[in-house]
């Protein structure tokens, strides 16, 4: 930059603000016709990597344009090259020089912090700049309206390496750049691509522009100490080159190290300068690629390319910047073509000159402002057309869309592509124009990458840092429940929770710890303080059964718990005393009389209903009413005698089905009532325990004891602190009247073990709030998100079960947490089913003898010949009732016989009346009264 402030003093001191309009202004004399020619620069280092590739591709280019008639229609581009030697300084002069040839456009400056100084320049004389291959992203500011690129920006191809290393989960890397605003601005925005994934820089090594192989060792060797193995080298090609050698030298690309390079790395590759012994240095190491689409076009460039090489006509290969470098002619071409079809015109006019102070003026008053400029950009920025590279359309602050990299390893004598990256699906083996057709979903089934050769020629995933420091990690030493976190000594932990956490650790090798204990071990310690002591950095973490709460976790971070609990109350339980009436415990009174009788009544309705029809429902009265006891009894046992009407079998279907409810009912009550201990009736949950007045027991040193006080403004002398399962034992059988306490209030893992090994307690109500478990790390420490990550693999792959199987062995009273209602089962539980069967009972004896009276009447009509009217002959009501009786106690076929032998009789007495000519029936009737008829000789 202070070249820089030296160009635009100079430059500022002879520019005028307005241009000059006197007759000695020297406008250049450009007919309204289109021109013959037009005048285009280009600016790069001849000697670089890139240069070389840049320097042909733009001459084919420009050839390509001028042999296509169509393209400019008769206008010749007349380029004009300077060599920028690799100097800022150098750089600037040559960048004036090339502007005094009123040049309309400049394929350049290949540097971006050349760029950044030739840029102000362009502003002012308003000639665009289409960089091929300068990609800091700060030149993409509204300071540089001039500055086009036609590469990519190191936002994209920052935010493509961020996306690798998050991919092999590494959270630190180290970043290597060369000390300028290329190198300094990359590296910026790879920092906030890399916070962004969760990981982050931990050290930035910056290289002097000037610096050689033994400066650069120099600097490397410090970062040896460092426990980061991932580099990120941003910086060209010759100094990254120099930089790797280094490297080498010092035995950093051994196995276990990460390089990854950006696209400097890839233009050397790709145009083939590298000997063999260049290649072995560079063993393992990635970079990143431009990717560029397969295309007719760019298939016969690189024919046109092989053939010069053939011919010795060139030395180096086409790389991604000499496509770059190519299309940035097209693009002028094509917004020239567009310019000249509107009508413009290209013209030049001077600045006004200020006289030295010795009254000469500048050299640099040669200089002309295009005035064509503003607009020229304006259709650069609008055009897009299908280049060599692929397609190219520049967003609103003229940079190139849609990048895409491929990602590149060195293995071997050769390099290879192991996947892509793009904005939309990220690392992936697909090329990205092939993906128009995926869906978001198919990218997680898909590998991201193919297998890497890692330096070293390891094909292992390096862990991306060594073994740090080692970790102090707290544990509480307990008095009870060392189930969870036992400690021997100082040092040696066992339990359930240590062994999660070891692990846990198994899984990231590169963390070193040592467990020490908190607390004198003649008590339990205060879980508070406890965690208190990661945030005064006395440790570096806290394992143990620590539960997550709010105040904590405003001091430290918690890993992914590994633990569910939740807060429970436990009592004591008493034995139900047994006697010999104890199965009649399951049913109240009020039910075993009501089932009673609904058994007399089911049988008596299927007695009436079936009584006609059923042989066994006929016979002696006394064995009448045996056979009907019998079969509503024997329902009990869901069997029953044969039933032959239809009223008859929807009543038993209906009966059967309720006996079935009552049955299993009665069963599952009575299994509970012998085998199960019954609730002591006192307390029945966390409500009537707080509406108590007796004393709760709670684990010494646990959050329960502030929990209870503040939500449940239970007074704090009422809380007794207890420290091991046999103290919670001992205070439970005393009760509240001899010293202990009415009920124990604890975690729901602490209740379990307690509950495996005492038998005579038992959990009431329900879990009345929620917790979990987890490990205690240091506010945004990055082991945070490795353990919690290695947790949820236990957990996936089943070991957390298996650990917790081991460690906690909850066996013989575990089923007595589950809680089991013994109370006895009354009729308001049943009595929709009584009454759904009353009703059936009922509507089907009604259809029963409204059939019956139907046919007692038919049949009692036709046995009256002399008589009118039915009801007349039947005056008497007790002769009825007992004739009705008689009908329905006679039994079906016998009716039926009878009544098919009277139809024949009837029959022939009609064919014995139509051959005596009797007299007419009525006539009989009036002489002869229906009573008569009837009545017995």
């Amino acid at each position: 930059m202070d070249y820089l402030v030296i160009v635009l003093v100079v430059a500022f001191s002879v520019f005028s603000p307005s241009y000059c309009t006197n007759a000695d202004a020297n406008v250049s004399d450009v007919p309204n016709t289109r021109p013959a020619f037009v005048n285009v620069g280009a600016h790069f280092a001849f000697n670089s990597s890139i240069g070389r590739v840049a320097k042909t591709a733009i001459e084919l280019a420009v050839n390509d344009v001028n042999n296509n008639e169509n393209l400019l229609n008769g206008t010749k581009l007349v380029l004009t090259m300077v060599d920028s030697n690799n100097n800022a300084f150098m750089g600037t002069m040559k960048a004036l020089e090339l502007m005094e040839k009123d040049v309309v456009a400049i394929v350049g400056p290949q540097f971006s912090a050349l760029a950044h100084i030739v840029s102000h320049i362009a502003n002012e004389l308003q000639i665009p700049l289409l960089s091929f291959s300068a990609t800091d992203p700060t030149l993409t500011s509204s300071e540089y309206p001039y500055f086009i690129r036609m590469t990519h920006s190191d936002v994209s191809e920052m935010a493509a390496i961020a996306d690798f290393v998050y991919s092999y989960g590494w959270k630190e890397v180290i970043a290597v750049y060369i000390d300028d605003d290329y190198g300094r601005n990359g590296i910026s925005t790879l920092g906030n691509a890399l916070v962004s994934v969760g990981a982050k820089i931990t050290n930035k090594a910056a290289m002097a522009p000037g610096d050689g192989p033994s400066e650069m060792g120099n600097v490397l060797a410090s970062l040896t100490s460092m426990d980061t193995r991932v580099f990120v080298v941003h910086m060209c090609s010759d100094a990254g080159l120099k930089l790797i050698s280094a490297a080498k030298d010092i035995g950093m690309l051994s196995t276990g190290y990460v390089w990854i390079a950006t696209d400097w790395l890839t233009s050397v590759l790709d145009s083939g300068l590298l000997e063999a012994d260049d290649m072995n240095l560079l063993q393992g190491l990635i970079s990143l690629r431009p990717h560029t689409p397969n295309s007719r076009q760019q298939s016969v460039l690189r024919q046109r390319w092989k053939s010069l090489r053939t011919a010795n006509l060139l030395n180096v290969s086409l790389n991604a910047f000499g496509l770059y470098a190519y299309d940035s002619i097209l693009m002028i071409a094509h917004s020239l073509n567009t310019y000249l079809n509107r009508g413009e015109k290209i013209s030049f006019v001077k600045q006004c000159t200020l006289s030295s102070a010795r009254g000469r003026k500048s050299e640099l008053a040669t200089l002309k402002v295009f005035e064509g400029g503003a607009q020229l950009r304006k259709i650069i920025l609008q055009s897009h057309f299908n280049g060599i590279a692929g397609p190219v359309q520049l967003d609103k602050n003229g940079d190139l869309m849609g990048s895409t990299f491929e990602i590149i390893n060195v293995a071997g004598t050769r390099f290879r592509r192991i996947g892509y990256w793009s904005n939309r699906t990220g690392l992936s083996i697909t090329r990205p124009e092939n993906t128009a057709t995926i869906s978001d979903d198919e990218y997680h089934i898909k590998p991201k990458l193919s297998d890497i050769i890692w330096p070293g020629e390891s094909k292992i995933t390096p862990r991306g840092c060594v073994r740090g420091k080692e970790l102090v990690i707290g544990v509480p030493k307990k008095t009870g429940y060392q189930e969870f976190v036992k400690v021997n000594g100082s040092d040696q932990v066992k339990g359930f929770c240590s062994d999660v956490f070891i692990a846990a650790v198994k899984l990231l090798p590169y963390i070193r710890y040592r467990f020490k204990a908190y607390g004198t071990g003649d008590s339990t310690p205060n879980y508070d303080d406890l965690v208190e002591q990661v945030a005064l950095q006395n440790f570096d973490a806290v394992v143990g059964d620590v539960a997550i709460l709010t105040n904590r976790w405003k001091i430290v971070d918690f890993t992914q718990p590994y633990v569910e609990s939740g807060l429970v109350v436990v009592v004591p339980v008493r034995e139900i005393d047994s006697n010999g009436w104890a199965f009649l415990h399951p049913f109240t009174l009020e039910m075993w009389c009501t089932t009673a009788g609904f058994f007399l009544i089911v049988g008596v309705a299927v007695w009436i209903l079936e009584h006609r029809s059923n042989q066994e429902f006929r016979g002696h009265p006394k064995q009448q009413v045996c056979n009907g006891l019998w079969f509503a009894f024997s329902t009990m046992f869901l069997k029953a005698g044969k039933t032959m009407s239809t009223l008859g079998r929807a009543v038993l279907i209906i009966w059967l089905f309720v006996v079935l409810i009552i049955k299993s009912s009665y069963t599952a009550n009575l299994s509970a009532t012998l085998a199960v201990q019954q609730l002591s009736p006192t307390i029945k949950g966390i409500h009537s325990l707080v509406r108590a007045s007796s004393p709760i027991g709670y684990q010494t040193g646990s959050f329960v004891r502030n929990y209870l006080s503040k939500e449940f403004k239970i007074d704090k002398s009422r809380l007794v602190p207890l420290d091991s399962p046999e103290r919670y034992a001992r205070a439970l059988t005393l009760g509240p009247n001899k010293g202990g306490v009415a009920a124990v209030v604890d975690e729901l893992p602490y209740i379990h073990l307690f509950l495996s090994k005492h038998c005579g307690f038992r959990i009431v109500g329900g879990e009345f709030t929620k917790r979990e478990w987890g490990f205690a790390f240091p506010k945004n420490s990055a082991f945070t998100a490795d353990v919690s990550t290695a947790i949820l693999s236990l957990s996936e792959s089943g070991e957390l079960q298996r650990i917790q199987d081991k460690s906690l062995k909850i066996d013989s009273c575990k089923t007595q947490t589950s809680q089991i209602d013994s109370n006895k089962f009354g009729l308001k539980i049943f009595w929709g089913l009584f009454l759904v069967t009353g009703i059936v009972c009922f509507i089907a004896l009604l259809i029963f003898f409204c059939r019956m009276i139907c046919l007692f009447c038919r049949n009692t009509h036709r046995d009256i010949e002399n008589s009118k009217h039915c009801s007349h002959a039947l005056s008497s009501s007790a002769r009825f009732v007992k004739s009705f009786a008689r009908f329905i106690d006679k039994r079906e076929d016998g009716e039926r016989k009878e009544r098919l032998k009277r139809k024949r009789t009837e029959k022939k007495m009609d064919l014995e009346f139509e051959m005596c000519q009797p007299e007419p029936l009525g006539s009989l009737s009036q002489t002869f009264p229906v009573h008569d008829a009837i009545s017995p000789l």
